[in-house]
């Protein structure tokens, strides 16, 4: 049934215009991941290797390819802010994926509050910001145990910021700020929509 299916070693190359891993296991939420460095520098950046991984207590993670600022950031201090990044905010969090030395928060044209127990800051116009503190930290490794350049920082979640907008009936609406998820290719991203919405139960 699957003979014709166009099969790669990804130590070989795909074959392929571009790398479809990332489009396979996606679309993907953006982590917008908020830091205050030890000298009190403001970062923002927007990580797509980012997920929740645990309900009680809930525990958020993302990864970067490469040691940056919020890697750095979030183990120094020990916090981080993981923000909702929405279709209305897309092309402004777009501007907080430069590498360069920026302020991302002035660059974009962005708020910075401050958390109520975490050093760290939180998008002001986000609808919804999860305060974390860093639970583990490690690099990730290959098959073979040989070190990779990129790092995963896990936290626990100990605040959650909810726009009321966003809650109805006293459910929150996933789809009413219209969040914003990463695809694989060059620039592709999903918004997430009620007209995309289907219901299905856990069986019992």
């Amino acid at each position: 049934m699957q003979e014709n299916y166009h099969f790669y070693e990804p130590t070989q190359g795909h074959g392929l215009r571009h790398d479809p891993i990332s489009s396979i296991v996606g679309p993907r939420v953006i982590g917008w991941i908020g830091t205050k460095s030890e000298q009190g520098v403001l970062n923002l950046a927007p990580y797509s290797f980012c997920n929740v991984f645990n309900y009680r207590p809930p525990v958020i993670a993302f990864s970067s390819v490469g040691y940056k600022d919020s890697v750095r950031n979030a183990i120094e201090t020990g916090v981080f802010t993981w923000n909702l990044a929405t279709r209305d905010l897309a092309e402004r969090m777009n501007q907080t994926s430069l590498e360069q030395d920026v302020r991302e928060f002035e660059l974009a044209g962005l708020t910075p509050v401050e958390s109520r127990f975490v050093n760290a800051p939180r998008v002001g116009e986000s609808p919804a910001s999860l305060e974390c503190k860093v639970t583990h930290h490690f690099r990730l490794q290959d098959a073979q145990g040989q070190d990779l350049d990129t790092w995963m920082v896990l936290g626990e979640v100990v605040g959650v910021h909810v726009s009321p907008e966003c809650i109805v009936d006293g459910i929150y609406q996933t789809a009413l700020p219209r969040p914003i998820l990463r695809g694989g290719g060059p620039g592709d991203y999903f918004e997430v929509s009620d007209t995309t919405l289907f219901d299905m139960r856990r069986p019992k």
